[in-house]
């Protein structure tokens, strides 16, 4: 145990050392993010599907819709849920099971950034007021994890909404006809979210860390934002954070947020 925190300290001071010359391991500046990849159309089952990859990160996200009751304060609007699942094969610190903390959070934080920001236009989802709704569920499932899963799933989400059909629905029998898809995409507001996370080691905050580097960040702030419009903000670990330190973190995510859109709207042309 001993060997392992040395190392870990040694490990540290390294990283430290080279963000002060504005530089990481993998020669990357401080804001600069790793090679993103987009894949959609992954599952033939699926309403909306995307695998991103995020250096050495993948995940995979799926959506799929049912019809329910909707909720009582909200009886002319849909449903949405976002669930993560960290599979064992993505990492060996994940284990089979019922969902733990990491999962949770994960998914409570996407659910946050996509609710408030209204990028589902949940009021187009109702089909009877009061009695029955679309319900929008969002999956998403590790495949490997080397750092930022926050984010590499928050594009995800994205890249499987854009390209969601809704499927057709018997109204006389009250029935869903999976696999069988309308011309309908998912309602969408033309305001496109990014749930981007800013984390800092030492005195230095960082985008998108490999794993190395999100074991040694001390404390991190997943901001989702659209063109420059903060909707959510969530602070994940203990250590707090300066009101500087805020003000640089949310400065980093806007001026990333351009670069990122950009890729997104390439890659699914």
């Amino acid at each position: 145990m001993a060997s392992k925190m040395t190392t870990s300290k040694i490990t540290k001071e390294r990283v430290e050392k080279y963000l002060a010359e504005g530089k990481r391991f993998d020669g990357r500046k401080l804001e600069e993010f790793r090679d993103l990849k987009i894949e959609t159309g992954i599952s033939e089952n699926a309403e909306g599907s995307a695998k991103v990859t995020l250096g050495n990160t993948e995940v995979i996200v799926g959506i799929k819709m049912n019809v329910g009751t909707p909720y009582p304060d909200s009886a002319d609007s849909g449903n949405m849920m976002v669930t993560a699942e960290l599979l064992p094969l993505s990492s060996p610190r994940y284990e089979s099971g019922p969902p733990k903390f990491p999962a949770i959070e994960l998914g409570r934080v996407l659910d946050r950034a996509i609710r408030e920001s209204k990028f589902i236009d949940l009021k187009k989802l109702c089909i009877v007021e009061g009695e029955k709704v679309w319900t929008v569920f969002i999956d998403v499932y590790s495949l490997n994890d080397d750092g930022n899963l926050l984010d590499a799933a928050g594009i995800g989400i994205v890249a499987a909404l854009k390209t969601a059909k809704i499927p057709k629905y018997d109204s006389e029998k009250e029935k869903v006809l999976f696999g069988d898809w309308t011309d309908e995409n998912v309602p969408l507001s033309t305001e496109v979210p990014l749930s981007l996370t800013a984390h800092k080691i030492g005195e230095y905050l960082i985008l998108d860390p490999t794993k190395e580097e999100e074991d040694l960040c001390e404390t991190r702030v997943t901001i989702g934002s659209a063109k420059g419009s903060i909707s959510s903000m969530q602070k994940g670990n203990l250590e707090s954070l300066k009101i500087e330190e805020m003000e640089k973190a949310i400065d980093l995510v806007d001026n990333a947020y351009g670069g990122i859109f950009k890729k997104i709207e390439e890659q699914l042309k």
